[in-house]
Order: C-alpha cells, then sequence, then structure tokens
C-alpha cells in the first residue's frame, strides 16, 4: 500500500517507514482493505499529516479509533465529513468550544479548519473494518502515532497536547512536558461528560492563552 503523505513529515518518520513492524501493517492494511470495508477511505488514511505539516503542528490531538459507520471517518480525529450526522463525542466538543469561546455550533462535523491551522488530530489507530470498532487495533498503527507524539515532543517547542480520557492521558509517557503543555480532560463521551468529566475543562481556552504567550496565533476552533 502507497504511503500517502505529506513531504513535510518524510524526513521525521522515513526510518520508521522501513522498520518490519510497519511493512507488516501496511500488508494487514492491504489485505483488509481488498478484503472488507474499511474506513477511512484508502487516500484518507493519512489525512490528519496531509492537512497539518509537521512545521505547522501547534496543538495535538488523541484519540483512539477512527468511526466504524458509513461516510463517517476522513482521517481526522473526532471529525466526520460534511452533511453527517454528528457523532455523540463530537456532539460534545463542539458544545464546550461554543460555551468556553461563544462560537455558534456549527452545522458541520467537519473538522478540516481545525487541522488546517496547526492541529495535529491523530487517532492513535488509523484504520477500522467497517461496523467492527477495534478491529484494527494492536497490528502496528499504535507503534506508529506513538512514534509521531514522541517525534513531534523532540523536534518541536511549544505544542499544546490535548489528552482528553484514560487511554490518550497515558500517552503523556512520550511528551517532555518541560517544553510543551499538556492539557488533561475527561473524554467527551457522553458516559463521561455525563459524570461531570468534560464539560468545564477550559482545555480550548488555555490552549489559545498558552499559543499566544508563546507568541503564536491562537486557533480559531
Amino acid at each position: 500500500m502507497p504511503i500517502d503523505i505529506h513531504e513535510s513529515w518524510k524526513p521525521y518518520l522515513k526510518d520508521e517507514f522501513n522498520k518490519l513492524y510497519f511493512l507488516d501493517l501496511m500488508r494487514f492494511v492491504d489485505s483488509e482493505y481488498k478484503s472488507h470495508s474499511c474506513f477511512p477511505p484508502e487516500n484518507q488514511i493519512f489525512n490528519a499529516f496531509n492537512h497539518c505539516h509537521f512545521e505547522d503542528v501547534k496543538v495535538v490531538i488523541i484519540g483512539q479509533d477512527p468511526y466504524h459507520g458509513l461516510r463517517q471517518a476522513h482521517g481526522l480525529c473526532f471529525s466526520v465529513n460534511d452533511g453527517v450526522r454528528h457523532p455523540p463525542s463530537l456532539i460534545n466538543i463542539l458544545k464546550e468550544v461554543e460555551f468556553q469561546l461563544g462560537v455558534s455550533y456549527p452545522k458541520s462535523g467537519n473538522l478540516m479548519h481545525w487541522a488546517n491551522q496547526g492541529i495535529l488530530l491523530l487517532n492513535a489507530t488509523l484504520t477500522v473494518r467497517a461496523h467492527e470498532a477495534g478491529s484494527h487495533q494492536k497490528k502496528g498503527w499504535e507503534v506508529f502515532t506513538d512514534s509521531v507524539i514522541n517525534t513531534i515532543s523532540n523536534e518541536k517547542e511549544n505544542v499544546v497536547f490535548l489528552l482528553w480520557g484514560g487511554y490518550a492521558k497515558k500517552k503523556i509517557k512520550l511528551i517532555d512536558t518541560n517544553k510543551h503543555r499538556v492539557l488533561n480532560s475527561g473524554h467527551p463521551s457522553p458516559l463521561s461528560a455525563n459524570r461531570g468529566y468534560w464539560f468545564g475543562n477550559n482545555n480550548f481556552l488555555e490552549a489559545n492563552r498558552y499559543l499566544e504567550s508563546k507568541g503564536l496565533k491562537p486557533i480559531k476552533w
């Protein structure tokens, strides 16, 4: 399977592409897409990297698994294509943006405009079999995306990492907290949000305050 990833990432990830686990992963993904319906579409697997170039990364949001329903996933964590019904976690994310920043709740759940401002919307696993949540986990994607997080931490400064939920919070071990800002919260899923672990976290407001304190342009959430 061809690795359709923006040139800006290749100097930092080229060694990863040649490792045995990654070659095995690509063979697995290629086989899955040929024999099953999988998401996102094959040409959108690396969308997070293609719409947020390495030199532009200011914020990293870590999800776990792509949406596994028809037309939902397009390579950006928590985001859905235009015209697709907003999943519950995305609804709570957009409600919290509205609450913190006074931004009107949008008609579209497509977060491409976030990616284009320097937000890497990174799922830990980049592919999934249709209607089978977690079906591509522990095949090698997590090794690759952990390397991405660690590379950003090592090679850049003043990046905001948004770690939502227990799974994402474990990624803090990959991040140099002396160089970067880590903001934690409960997961935006209804189970967590309805227990008081999501709403009122101030992550979007705090992220912008940090970026501005470093002389960087805030995000138009």
